[in-house]
């Protein structure tokens, strides 16, 4: 017989069951439950009124019995086999408690329902990184200046531009390279043309091409 069971993770014994393993009858227990020199909260916190139905689909009433309300019911039962039940419901009592804290085996659906959820949050964690690296690479692309070669090429295409106009206008190859300079540092926003964005390097270089100073 077993002397405990698992109700909604918790470990309890019954009013039917203690009777049964003192030698005494249901109604008595029911009666020494019921009498109990307890407080309220103490016998609402460790019993638990339930209707349940015999062999006969007769419903009666019994109560289900905590750890503690246990102790407390069959503390002044005596006879020959009363400490040897009471040492049993405690041992009892112990190994239960003790399988409920082991780590329970997942069912194939458990298993299945536990790693769609992993899969799902291990999604939405590199949808999160993606989006991360998104705002970095856009922070990055903001950030970056001209590289070397980009430099050269642009002070290149700036020396061009100044020499294919130098003789369309009464201006000074030092003036025209002032004035593109001044012109490219405010078209850019950049303290000087190597401090162009890297992003706008195309748009510089085209700038460039078609500059023309004001006179």
């Amino acid at each position: 017989m077993d002397l405990v069971f698992v109700d909604s993770g918790q470990v309890f014994t019954d009013s039917l069951t203690v009777a049964e393993v003192f030698g005494k009858q249901h109604k008595d227990v029911m009666r020494d439950i019921r009498n109990l020199e307890c407080s309220e909260e103490f016998n609402q916190r460790n019993f638990a009124p339930i209707d349940y139905t015999d062999d006969r689909n007769r419903t009666y009433r019994k109560y289900l019995i905590k750890r503690d309300g246990l102790a407390f019911l069959v503390f002044g039962y005596t006879g020959s086999k009363a400490a040897e039940y009471k040492e049993k419901y405690i041992q009892a009592f112990n190994s239960m408690e003790e399988e409920l804290k082991k780590p329970k085996a997942l069912s194939e659906r458990e298993q299945l329902i536990a790693s769609m959820k992993l899969s799902l949050e291990t999604a939405e964690e590199i949808s999160h990184i993606k989006s991360d690296l998104d705002i970095v690479k856009h922070q990055v692309s903001e950030e970056l200046t001209l590289n070397h070669g980009q430099q050269q090429t642009l002070h290149h295409e700036i020396k061009k531009r100044v020499e294919s106009i130098k003789n369309d206008y009464e201006l000074t190859k030092r003036e025209l390279y002032s004035q593109i300079h001044s012109h490219l540092r405010r078209a850019f926003a950049a303290p000087k043309y190597v401090f162009v964005k890297r992003k706008d390097f195309d748009e510089a270089l085209s700038w460039v091409k078609s500059w023309r100073p004001l006179i």
